[in-house]
């Protein structure tokens, strides 16, 4: 296909896949002469991941080339699940969901000095859930921000009482990890990474939403029943 049709395919302006080409992020295609150029499926395909790098998972031009050249690597689906996830922006309750030079890492830094502190709590409840999570996870030191921020606010989370709400993430991450099950191609793993990450993130949130609502729901109910109340259905 020649590059007016990739577009149409694509869904991606001329003009922003021959930025994308200069940049190093997508292929060559096959010169056909001086002035034409062809495409196949595995160029929409990479737009696609593209795509969700940079416009759903938030990254740079530069994060995103740094991805896909370890996308492009002969790795199995666990190293490259393991560079797409930790490459995602990291939410944090200072950063409301973006990620910075001053976010999680100098933080963290800073309450790992605290006897106790929210550093001090990740570690434990790590160790608690037996989790296997890198040194190098930025998801450490997340968590020990949020908490921090928590702690900030008068509100302190100790190991063990997010031990309950982890074990809830571990049955979480099961569901997750099994819509990877027969996905042999990198490129489509890393963009379902990509999409189950950032996309179905707040599906996630919004079901807890819903959750609470009912919860509270029913609440009432109980406490009306308990004052010889008939609370409406």
């Amino acid at each position: 296909m020649r590059i007016s049709e990739l577009s149409r395919r694509s869904g991606v302006p001329m003009a922003t896949i021959k930025y994308y080409r200069r940049e190093g992020l997508l292929p060559e295609g096959r010169a056909l002469n001086p002035t034409a150029v062809e495409y196949g499926e595995e160029h929409v395909q990479r737009l696609r991941l593209i795509r969700s790098l940079i416009q759903l998972g938030g990254l740079s031009v530069a994060r995103t080339r740094e991805v896909l050249d370890v996308v492009d690597r002969p790795l199995d689906a666990f190293e490259t699940l393991g560079v797409v996830h930790h490459a995602l922006p990291v939410p944090s309750a200072e950063t409301n969901g973006k990620s910075g030079e001053d976010g999680p890492g100098a933080e963290s830094a800073a309450d790992e000095a605290v006897p106790g502190g929210a550093a001090a709590r990740v570690e434990a409840l790590i160790e608690t859930m037996g989790w296997r999570i890198s040194d190098a996870s930025p998801h450490r030191p997340a968590l020990a921000e949020s908490l921090a921020a928590l702690s900030r606010l008068g509100t302190d989370y100790t190991a063990d009482d997010l031990v309950p709400y982890a074990q809830l993430a571990t049955s979480t991450a099961d569901l997750d990890f099994a819509q990877f099950e027969g996905i042999e191609d990198r490129i489509a793993l890393a963009e379902r990474a990509v999409v189950l990450t950032v996309l179905f993130e707040p599906v996630v949130r919004l079901l807890r939403r819903l959750a609470q609502e009912d919860a509270n729901h029913r609440r009432h109910d109980r406490r009306a029943c308990g004052r010889g109340e008939h609370p409406e259905e």
